[in-house]
């Protein structure tokens, strides 16, 4: 049975990493969601994750990858949000 009460996610490199207690070190979250959307976090076993939207409307975050520290304490998005 899948605990819905955990946020688990699968990274591109086929990892898995828990979220439930991750801290969120940035994100822009606004919606309607689409490329501006990401979140980088540290989680308490010290992997760092960054959720992307690879420009889907109805969901904040599409996929997600394992970054080096220094990575994602330094991340700069590349896109901005682009009203309609």
């Amino acid at each position: 049975m899948t605990n819905k009460n955990k946020f688990i996610v699968t990274t591109t490199s086929g990892e898995t990493a828990e979220l439930t207690n991750a801290t969120t070190l940035k994100s822009n979250n606004l919606y309607p969601f689409g490329r501006h959307n990401y979140a980088v976090y540290e989680t308490p076993e010290g992997k760092f994750v960054r959720g992307l939207n690879k420009g889907e409307r109805e969901v904040m975050l599409t996929h997600f990858e394992l970054l080096d520290e220094a990575t994602a304490r330094n991340y700069k998005h590349d896109y901005t949000r682009e009203d309609d």
